[in-house]
């Protein structure tokens, strides 16, 4: 059952434009899978969904490819093995990390693809993550918070 659901999300969000848990909710519910909006949270956890930057200007779920998500998934965890603080001014977000980390935890950053952020600049203990706006620093750290649990 699980498999079978996680197979539509991705065939639904390679498809189709969805913006929010409860659209992909819907979504599987009208190819006739009841789904929680609970359950759909676990789902795009567990797939590693993104929320990329639609033609648009708004933002939808979208998948990535096995490789990248392997290659992804051990970075990500040696960004949350590495990180030692995290603090903010403006646009700007620096992380430190253990001596020597830096690099890996910063090509994890980039890995992750989030529209938000233009870019990193990595030395040995330090990076330096440059987001598009003010507006969005908060909503990135949040994110980085859950990844470094």
């Amino acid at each position: 059952m699980k498999a079978r659901r996680q197979a539509l999300i991705r065939e639904i969000v390679e498809s189709q434009s969805i913006q929010t848990q409860e659209e992909l909710a819907q979504a599987l519910g009208e190819r006739g899978m009841v789904v929680t909006q609970a359950t759909v949270s676990r789902d795009i956890k567990e797939m590693h969904l993104l929320k990329v930057l639609a033609e648009d200007g708004s933002y939808r779920y979208a998948t990535m490819d096995k490789e990248e998500q392997g290659t992804s998934d051990r970075l990500i965890r040696m960004l949350s093995d590495s990180v030692v603080s995290m603090d903010s001014a403006n646009n700007l977000i620096v992380i430190r990390t253990l001596p020597g980390s830096a690099h890996v935890a910063g090509e994890a950053v980039d890995c992750l693809k989030w529209p938000e952020v233009l870019g990193t600049i990595a030395g040995d203990n330090t990076i330096l993550v440059i987001v598009r706006s003010n507006e969005d620093v908060e909503a990135v750290m949040r994110r980085f918070r859950g990844i470094i649990r």
